[in-house]
């Protein structure tokens, strides 16, 4: 089953998780659909969004989902790990948040609820820096010599290459 998301940039704070996740959970099932939130700053760009998310479309609404919502399964295939503690550092933070913010499917009524809670955005999210670069390389666990082979800028291809592999992991 594979269903069309709206992958929107947006930001926004949070003060307590729970309610945060809670509100976005009451928008989510009034208006039938489902929303992903992805940490910006452990994310290589908006294609490792959307194959983390058609992934977990994959493997949840097939026969052998890893977690017990879409929403978990898509963060641990953004992380590209089954560890649950890998994955929620791919999801929103108490603070100020830069995210992939994903309705699927998409739902315009859903993301003008949204914007009670987020800033949508359009920026360059796209662009990895040195700081970025170092993070994914860790968070990912590419090392230098491998980045070397390929090249610095087909580093987002290195991580959704994680991402893929969590199916064989599995």
């Amino acid at each position: 089953m594979k269903v069309d998301c709206d992958i929107a940039q947006a930001r926004f704070s949070v003060d307590d998780e729970a309610d945060f996740l809670a509100h976005l959970r009451e928008i989510a099932d009034r208006f039938g659909v489902r929303i992903v939130v992805f940490n910006a700053a452990h994310m290589a760009g908006s294609a490792h969004v959307a194959a983390a998310l058609d992934h977990a479309q994959r493997s949840f609404f097939g026969e052998s989902p890893i977690a017990n919502s879409f929403e978990m399964e898509s963060l641990l295939y953004a992380a590209g790990s089954r560890q649950v503690l890998d994955a929620v550092r791919f999801g929103i933070h108490c603070g100020a948040n830069a995210g992939y913010v994903c309705i699927c499917p998409p739902s315009p009524g859903a993301r003008d609820a949204l914007r009670a809670l987020v800033c949508f955005v359009e920026e360059d999210w796209e662009e990895i820096d040195d700081a970025k670069k170092r993070r994914l390389m860790d968070l990912f666990g590419i090392p230098r010599e491998e980045l070397a082979i390929v090249g610095k800028d087909r580093l987002p291809e290195l991580v959704r290459e994680r991402v893929a592999l969590l199916d064989v992991y599995r």
